[in-house]
């Protein structure tokens, strides 16, 4: 067991939390820290929960000193710029923070920094941008460090782009022709931890390791298209007819994906993400390989059927977005229409069941304000859970109280409210679904 401890800064995402749980298994002594951990990802009071980016250089430092920490990982990173999400923050900003606090830490620390692959003269989001200023700030540091750059990582978990692929492999869809042919060298995660173990086992002052930039990625060329046919032999799908998806729904999808951004969820399809797909996953793994003697792991998708958790999750990863989105139209269309287009259709419905005069226009404009707030609290990711909730007791509210007050509402010819029964399954479902590690 090695006495070395190493510090895992983005312990909650897909590479941070493998790579956590991995090095740990491996007899290493690692504090995982993220700014929110699920319970399920709160696995040793080593992990912990901080808000690492508002966090100064003197609180690095003592976080660093606190643990006796001789390796740095750093996990951290965002997609792109929007409520919550700062690219340069993130990836500029922080690490300018946390190279001075490694410099005045008055240990010898290693930093281990996950990056992008591909070269700076390709760069053309904010992503890959700030990404590169951040490399050549630990280029410059003359902090002893590791920059590498994984390629297409593919992790026995699935989050944003390798869930997204996932859920293209169990649909008859491709993406357009263009896209599907760009080149996307994969890596297994296992590797990427594998390379973290073989830096913490030397020395810190070896001048073999002290800063180096590798690309971590198969050596051997793959497209798209080549990755999400190895899924589709997972999932039985290999022999499905597909139809191509045109360019501009692809755009069209990264638009909707950048406006649900703004509500604060984090959908995979977004400008930036197909952006970044286009360029292509590419690089040159041998510098690795030939330092560490880590033969790439040939992927082993397809080889093995998939699991019935895997092929519901990849079915539907996309259906939770039409679920949700179904659910907000459907709260706020139907408020709507019972305030401003058919008021007195609504009121009427009251007024024919004796409700007293005086308490007509009250309860219909209520309850119209009350579906259309709902609506809104679904929409957005951090009221979400709060607006489903709601919407299954009003749901139910209706359903009793049309039972007690109006009961003749149950047999009429459209079925309203008995409709009202399927419609609450579809809550429950969208409240189950809401998480996303």
């Amino acid at each position: 067991m090695s006495e070395r401890t190493i510090l895992v800064l983005g312990a909650s995402g897909l590479i941070g939390r493998f790579v956590t749980d991995d090095l740990r298994a491996q007899g290493f002594r690692v504090v995982g820290v993220a700014r929110s951990l699920s319970p399920a990802q709160t696995m040793s009071a080593l992990d912990i929960e901080l808000p690492m980016l508002i966090l100064d250089t003197a609180a690095l430092t003592r976080l660093l000193s606190d643990h006796a920490v001789s390796i740095v990982v750093n996990c951290l990173g965002v997609l792109q710029d929007g409520p919550g999400s700062n690219t340069s923050a993130v990836h500029r900003d922080f690490v300018a923070r946390l190279l001075q606090a490694i410099g005045g830490s008055g240990r010898a620390i290693r930093l281990v920094h996950i990056s992008i692959p591909g070269i700076a003269e390709s760069d053309r989001t904010a992503f890959a941008t700030t990404k590169r200023e951040a490399e050549r700030l630990i280029g410059t540091s003359g902090i002893p460090h590791a920059i590498l750059r994984p390629g297409f990582v593919v992790a026995p978990s699935a989050y944003g782009g390798s869930a997204m692929l996932r859920a293209l492999a169990a649909f008859p869809v491709d993406l357009p022709a263009k896209e599907m042919a760009t080149p996307f060298q994969p890596v297994a995660i296992e590797d990427i931890s594998a390379t973290i173990a073989w830096l913490a086992a030397r020395d810190v002052d070896d001048a073999s390791v002290k800063a180096v930039s590798w690309d971590l990625m198969q050596a051997e060329p793959v497209t798209m298209a080549g990755v999400i046919k190895r899924f589709r032999h997972a999932f039985g799908t290999a022999g499905w007819p597909r139809i191509a998806m045109p360019r501009f729904m692809l755009d069209l999808g990264a638009k909707l994906g950048d406006f649900a951004s703004y509500l604060g969820w984090i959908p995979p399809m977004r400008s930036t993400a197909i952006a970044e797909l286009r360029r292509g996953v590419t690089g040159d793994p041998s510098a690795w390989i030939a330092a560490t003697g880590i033969a790439p792991k040939t992927l082993a998708i397809g080889s093995h059927p998939a699991t019935i958790q895997d092929k519901w999750f990849a079915r539907l990863f996309l259906v939770k977005a039409l679920i949700l989105a179904s659910l907000v139209a459907f709260w706020i269309v139907s408020g709507f229409i019972a305030l401003f287009v058919s008021y007195r259709a609504a009121a009427g419905i009251l007024s024919a069941h004796d409700f007293p005069p005086a308490l007509v226009d009250p309860i219909t404009i209520g309850t119209s304000l009350m579906d259309m707030s709902i609506g809104v609290l679904i929409a957005f990711r951090r009221t979400a859970m709060i607006g489903l909730v709601a919407s299954i007791t009003a749901s139910l509210g209706y359903m009793m109280g049309a039972a007690i007050l109006t009961p003749d509402l149950w047999i009429e010819p459209l079925g309203a409210l008995v409709k009202t029964g399927p419609a609450i399954v579809l809550m429950v479902v969208a409240l189950l679904m809401l998480d996303n590690r």
